[in-house]
């Protein structure tokens, strides 16, 4: 019997040793979930979805302005497609959109600009996609940041 005290309170000390009640110690490596932050859109993008490396649509985000261009001949050649304003997010959620307001004093002699007023935009996951039309076909562009 006394064997048996013996051995309980060794196993008893060893848990209330720990400094924590008995509860096993927390993995310090542990890793939680990234704290979301206000994503910043500003900077280059390049079309993820084109069909080809020679042409594609590209935009510039800077300041409270985003350009849109149609881009040939592997990056030779641009040509204007939208010049519009951009609302920075405030906050993390997600999807953000906002509706940017076409330039018309900037895209009125371009020739392949958009002539809508305006075009929603979204940013999800790391895409920023908006609808863009030429020649009676609409498709849905899908940008990346470039890094």
């Amino acid at each position: 019997m006394a064997l048996l005290m013996i051995l309980f309170t060794g196993c008893s000390s060893t848990l209330k040793s720990s400094g924590n009640g008995g509860t096993p110690p927390t993995n310090a490596t542990e890793s939680k979930a990234p704290e979301k932050q206000i994503p910043d859109l500003t900077g280059e993008w390049k079309q993820a979805n084109s069909k080809s490396d020679e042409s594609y649509q590209a935009a510039t985000i800077s300041g409270d302005t985003i350009e849109i261009y149609w881009v040939s001949d592997k990056g030779d050649t641009k040509s204007l497609y939208w010049a519009g304003s951009f609302v920075a997010p405030t906050t993390t959620d997600a999807p953000y959109k906002w509706d940017s307001k076409n330039d018309h004093s900037i895209t009125e002699n371009a020739l392949l600009a958009s002539s809508d007023d305006t075009k929603t935009m979204t940013y999800q996951n790391g895409v920023l996609s908006y609808e863009a039309s030429a020649m009676g076909t609409t498709t849905t562009v899908k940008l990346e940041k470039q890094k």
